[in-house]
């Protein structure tokens, strides 16, 4: 198959990569808004570039793989759905629950596949959470806590146009909280802080953030997540049930030291994990072959956009309540209407 990419730079050399490594990908087709960058990464993967990223709804596609800046995943999706290319688009969709349900709608009326790149739901440990809980291995789960440790912030150029921590960083733990947990979020309590960086209260974001959710069997969750970790990149989900608990992203190489500490030498660890591409690598080919997959005909969608909007609508509704300093019932956020 031939399969385009829309967005050279960090997680699009990832992609591009392991694309090239894929048996059922002939053809890898590179465009970026940056011509040079799209050059280089395609000579190196022995991959073909193009001059624009409007050359890719022409070139007889099977698939497109959107990794390009936030503001443009809106206008490239729906150019794919229109022009009846599957795609797969790193989140988020669109910078708003209405473009968001934009693709929803676009997407359903056309019959063609678009595929969201939340990569923990195809982590092997939350993965392996999820099939625990659906199995009742946890008795009845009663709390659930995520976090999503940063090891430092991205550039300053970044914060402006990236929706918040909440709607960036945070929503990877609120689908993976649905996912998991196969539960829907009642009502979220949020809160920030701001006291780092000059560049954050400048954006009206916050660098560090919590949220206390209830779901809807009467389970409650507490999500956190920083932009400051210098102990490196921490993400990890704990759930505890009246039978058992368990954590996915606890190993080695978790930036997380135990107390007291053992005698010198000993227990030596591996370097912490320095980021998302890092920590997640696994992950990353695992959706990318899932995507294949469905193109192929072989699989449905694990990530459709109704539930990257559902998604949406509890980061919307954390910094909702993160603003104005209130208990946020989800169902002030959603659209009328619109149910999964």
């Amino acid at each position: 198959m031939r399969i385009g990419l829309a967005g050279a730079g960090r997680i699009g050399a990832r992609h591009a990569a392991a694309l090239r490594e894929a048996p059922d990908v002939e053809a890898l087709l590179v465009a970026d808004a940056d011509p040079g960058r799209a050059r280089e990464l395609a000579a190196g993967l022995g991959a073909r570039s193009l001059d624009a990223v409007d050359g890719l709804f022409a070139a007889g596609l099977d698939g497109l793989v959107v990794t390009a800046a936030t503001g443009a995943h809106a206008a490239l999706v729906r150019r794919a759905v229109a022009a009846r290319i599957p795609v797969f688009c790193e989140k988020p969709l669109a910078s708003d629950i209405d473009g968001t349900f934009q693709i929803m709608r676009d997407a359903r009326s056309a019959g063609i596949p678009v595929q969201v790149g939340f990569q923990r739901r195809f982590d092997a440990g939350y993965a392996a959470a999820r099939e625990a809980v659906a199995a009742g291995r946890l008795g009845r789960l009663h709390t659930v806590r995520s976090c999503s440790f940063d090891p430092a912030p991205p550039p300053a150029a970044y914060i402006p146009g990236s929706g918040g921590l909440f709607r960036d960083c945070v929503i990877h733990d609120l689908d993976s909280l649905r996912h998991v947990t196969g539960r829907e979020a009642v009502w979220v309590v949020a809160a920030g802080s701001d006291t780092g960086d000059e560049m954050f209260r400048e954006s009206g974001d916050v660098h560090t953030g919590a949220a206390l959710l209830a779901l809807d069997d009467g389970t409650l969750c507490t999500l956190g997540a920083t932009r400051y970790n210098a102990a490196g990149y921490d993400v990890r989900l704990e759930l505890f049930g009246s039978k058992d608990s368990l954590v996915a992203g606890l190993d080695d190489r978790t930036p997380a030291t135990p107390v007291p500490a053992g005698p010198p030498g000993a227990g030596a660890r591996p370097p912490a994990y320095g980021g998302f591409l890092d920590r997640f690598a696994a992950a990353y080919d695992a959706e990318l072959g899932a995507f294949i997959d469905l193109v192929a005909g072989r699989r449905g969608n694990p990530c459709p956009p109704e539930d990257a909007l559902e998604a949406f609508y509890l980061a919307e509704a954390c910094e909702l309540s993160r603003r104005e300093r209130r208990i946020v019932e989800i169902e002030e956020v959603r659209r009328e209407g619109v149910r999964r």
